[in-house]
């Protein structure tokens, strides 16, 4: 019988081994084990027009003009956007900018200053 290990986020015994994931059935947690055992997250790394990796708290700025949905207003290239925060999604940056307020930009539209 092999030992599937607890999960990581709320130590339930009850996990499941889905291809090269595993799977916490009570809180739907999925996580990968590294090849020397020691557990890892599956992290998303989200990457800005040029390759570069973002990370919370970062000032982009916009590389092309973007319209605004549900307005007439756009977000005109070599707008800068400072605080940036990451989540998961296509629009995968929260930010907030000055004219326009707050808003989703999807990363391949930004470069990091």
């Amino acid at each position: 019988m092999s030992t599937l290990p607890n999960c990581p986020s709320c130590s339930s015994a009850y996990t499941y081994e889905d291809g090269s994931l595993f799977i916490c059935p009570e809180c739907a947690h999925e996580w990968t084990m590294a090849e020397d055992g020691v557990k890892s997250e599956e992290t998303n790394v989200v990457r800005d027009a040029n390759g570069n990796i973002l990370q919370d708290g970062d000032s982009v700025t916009v590389i092309k003009d973007l319209k605004v949905k549900g307005s007439s207003t756009v977000v005109k290239m070599g707008t800068k956007v400072k605080n940036i925060r990451l989540v998961d999604g296509d629009h995968d940056i929260d930010c907030k900018i000055d004219t326009h307020g707050a808003m989703k930009l999807k990363s391949e539209f930004v470069k990091k200053i």
